[in-house]
C-alpha cells in the first residue's frame, strides 16, 4: 500500500512538474541543462507585407530569411487587429502586446485637443536630442508622414503601458540591458520602452542620435561611430543593382511614370545619392538598402561595447530596419527597387545572424522577426491590372463634413483631419443645440457615400459585442483622448493621404496592410509553418512565456504553444 502511495505521489509530482515546464517554457536538455537564453533579438522590418517573402524567396541566401524558416517557426497568417496600420501603431503593439486603445499610440500623429495642434507620437520638449559631431546641435527632424516638427525632443512618455523590455528589466531587477535601434526615431523609442535606451538614424546628419531622456552625453562607442561619418562616405555615389537586371523577377518594373523622383533621385537605376550638402542626401540614403546596412553596422558596435548577451541575465535588443517601408513609399511594393531592397535586406539579416552567433551564440538567442504593417500597391499600378481604385483628396473629406455643419448653422465644424481621424469642434456643435452623438452619426453616414470611402465610422458605433471585423479593428484603435470623432476607412486599394512626394501609403484595415510575417527561432523550437491565424499581440506574451516571465500588464495576446513547447529531438 505504501509503495502504491509513493507511486501515485511520484506520478502526480511528475505531472505537475511537466505542466509547469509547459506553462513557463522551462525545460531540460538531455544532459539536464538547457542552454541559457542570453539575448532576445526582436527584428522588425518596417512595411514588409508577408507575401513579398514568397515572391523573392528564390533570390534569398540560406542564412537570412531562410535561416528562420529552416530553424524556426513561421506563422503564415499573422493579421493585425487594429485599423490604423501605421509605423508607431504597429511597433507599439509589437513592444507591449496591447492594442492601440490601451497603449495609446493610435497614429503617427494625433490632434492634441488641449494644445489645439498636431502632436507627434514621441515628441517631448523636456528631452532634446543630444548634440553630435563636436557639439553641433541636431536639427529638428521632419518626417514625410508628419510634415512638421514642433520640437526635436524625444522620449517614450506618450506610451501608456509597459513593454516587453520593461518587464524584463523589472523581473531581472534592472540587470537586463535593453536597446532599440532603428532608421526611425519612433521605432527605436517605443521598442526600447521606458527603461531601455534608443538610437535612431538622423536624416539631418547621417548619425545615429539619441535624446537626453537616455543619456547626458553619447557613450564613447556611439560618439566614435558618428565621428567616422560612415554615411558621408556615400556622397557622390548611387544606389546601383548589385546583380544583372535580368536576374530580378521585377526587371521590367524599373520605369513607371507614377513613381516618385525625390528631387533628382530618379525613377530608374542607378539612383544618385547626391552630395552631403544636398538637403535630401541623408534621406536618399535611408530610401535604399544602405540605410539598413548602416543600422546593422551601428548595432554591431552597440552589441560589442554594451556586452549584450555576455552573462546569465537575458538582454533585449530591438533592431527595426526601415528601408523596405521608405522605398515602398516612393516606388511601391511591386517595383524593382522594392525587390532589390528586400533581397539586400536578406543579406543584411544573414550578416546579423552570423555576428550574433559569434558574439552571443544563436543557441543562446531567441530571435523574433515580424513587421509593423504591410503595404498596398499603388492605385495607378492596380488600375493597369483592372482594379477599381483611386486616391481620395483629404480636402474633400473636410468639405463634406463642413457642409453638414453649415446645414445647422455651424461654420467649420471640423477642427482637424489627419488620416484616418476627423476631429470635430464639440463646443460649436453643442452651442448650435445639436446632440454630439446624432451629429457625429449624421456626418459619418454622409461621408460613407463619398467615392473611395468604404465606411466612415462614428465613435458612437463602437463598443459592445461587435461582429463586424472592421468595427472591431476601429474599436481596438480607439483611444478616448487621442482618437478622433470619426474614423475614415477607404475602399480596398484606395489611398487616403495628403498630396506630396510620397506616392504609396499604408494605414488601412485591409489585409494587404494587416498581413505580416512572424518568425520565432531559438533553442528547442521545432521548425515548421503554422497556417492558423494569429494576432501580432501574441508575440509579447509568447516571448514572456518562453523566458518564464509574466507578460507586460496590458498585454492581451495569447501564448503561441508551438513556440514554448520544447522539442528535444
Amino acid at each position: 500500500m505504501k509503495s502504491l502511495l509513493k507511486l501515485v505521489i511520484g506520478t502526480v509530482f511528475f505531472c505537475l512538474l511537466s505542466l509547469t515546464v509547459l506553462q513557463t517554457g522551462s525545460a531540460w536538455a538531455d544532459d539536464g541543462q538547457e542552454p541559457e537564453i542570453r539575448l532576445v533579438l526582436q527584428v522588425t522590418v518596417d512595411g514588409l507585407r508577408a507575401d513579398l517573402l514568397n515572391r523573392y524567396s528564390p533570390s534569398f541566401s540560406e542564412n537570412g530569411f531562410k535561416y528562420l524558416s529552416a530553424h524556426g517557426i513561421s506563422f503564415e497568417n499573422a493579421q493585425y487587429q487594429h485599423a490604423n496600420t501605421e509605423t508607431i501603431v504597429g511597433h507599439a503593439t509589437l513592444a507591449t502586446g496591447a492594442h492601440p486603445r490601451h497603449h495609446g499610440m493610435v497614429g503617427n500623429v494625433w490632434f492634441d485637443r488641449d494644445a489645439l495642434e498636431l502632436a507627434y507620437n514621441i515628441e517631448d520638449p523636456k528631452y532634446p536630442l543630444l548634440p553630435t559631431r563636436d557639439g553641433e546641435s541636431e536639427g529638428a527632424q521632419v518626417d514625410p508622414a508628419q510634415k512638421r516638427s514642433r520640437t526635436q525632443g524625444r522620449s517614450p512618455a506618450a506610451l501608456l503601458v509597459p513593454t516587453l523590455s520593461d518587464m524584463m528589466s523589472a523581473y531581472y531587477t534592472g540587470k537586463s540591458k535593453a536597446f532599440g535601434v532603428s532608421g526611425k526615431d519612433r521605432s527605436a523609442v517605443v521598442m526600447a520602452g521606458k527603461t531601455g535606451k534608443a538610437f535612431w538614424f538622423s536624416t539631418n546628419s547621417g548619425d545615429f542620435v539619441t535624446s537626453s531622456y537616455y543619456y547626458k552625453e553619447y557613450p564613447t562607442w556611439a560618439a566614435d561611430w558618428n565621428s567616422k561619418e560612415h554615411t558621408d562616405s556615400y556622397a557622390g555615389k548611387a544606389w546601383e543593382l548589385p546583380a544583372d537586371t535580368s536576374t530580378y523577377s521585377l526587371a521590367d518594373r524599373d520605369d513607371r511614370p507614377y513613381e516618385a523622383d525625390l528631387n533628382g533621385y530618379g525613377r530608374t537605376f542607378p539612383h544618385p545619392f547626391g552630395q552631403v550638402d544636398d538637403p535630401l542626401f541623408y534621406t536618399r540614403v535611408l530610401v535604399s538598402p544602405v540605410g539598413d546596412q548602416l543600422t546593422l553596422d551601428f548595432s554591431k558596435k552597440l552589441i560589442v561595447h554594451e556586452e549584450l548577451g555576455k552573462d546569465e541575465v537575458p538582454d533585449y535588443l530591438s533592431i527595426s530596419f526601415s528601408g523596405v517601408d521608405a522605398v515602398n513609399h516612393f516606388f511601391g511594393p511591386s517595383s524593382l527597387e522594392n525587390e532589390d531592397t528586400v533581397v539586400q535586406l536578406d543579406k543584411t539579416l544573414a550578416q546579423l545572424f552570423s555576428f550574433i552567433d559569434k558574439q552571443v551564440g544563436l543557441d543562446h538567442t531567441l530571435v523574433v522577426l515580424s513587421a509593423d504593417h504591410g503595404m498596398a500597391d499603388m492605385p495607378e499600378y492596380l488600375e493597369e491590372l483592372g482594379y477599381a481604385t483611386g486616391r481620395i483628396d483629404p480636402d474633400e473629406i473636410v468639405r463634406g463634413a463642413n457642409e453638414i455643419g453649415k446645414a445647422v448653422g455651424i461654420d467649420k465644424v471640423v477642427r482637424f483631419f489627419y488620416r484616418p481621424y476627423i476631429y470635430l469642434d464639440e463646443k460649436k456643435i453643442v452651442t448650435a443645440g445639436q446632440s454630439l452623438s446624432s451629429f457625429r452619426q449624421t456626418v459619418a453616414k454622409s461621408l460613407s457615400d463619398m467615392q473611395g470611402v468604404f465606411k466612415a465610422v462614428s465613435l458612437d458605433e463602437l463598443g459592445g459585442n461587435m461582429v463586424d471585423p472592421l468595427l472591431r479593428r476601429v474599436y481596438n484603435n480607439q483611444h478616448p483622448f487621442r482618437s478622433g470623432d470619426i474614423y475614415i476607412a477607404q475602399e480596398p486599394y484606395w489611398f487616403l493621404f495628403d498630396k506630396g512626394p510620397v506616392v504609396a501609403m499604408h494605414g488601412s484595415p485591409w489585409r494587404y496592410d494587416t498581413h505580416i510575417p512572424v518568425f520565432f527561432a531559438g533553442p528547442y523550437i521545432m521548425p515548421g509553418k503554422v497556417a492558423r491565424e494569429i494576432n501580432p499581440v501574441d508575440i509579447v506574451p509568447t516571448v514572456a512565456s518562453y523566458l518564464g516571465l509574466t507578460p507586460p500588464a496590458a498585454s492581451v495576446g495569447k501564448v503561441l504553444a508551438e513556440v514554448v513547447t520544447r522539442n528535444r529531438n
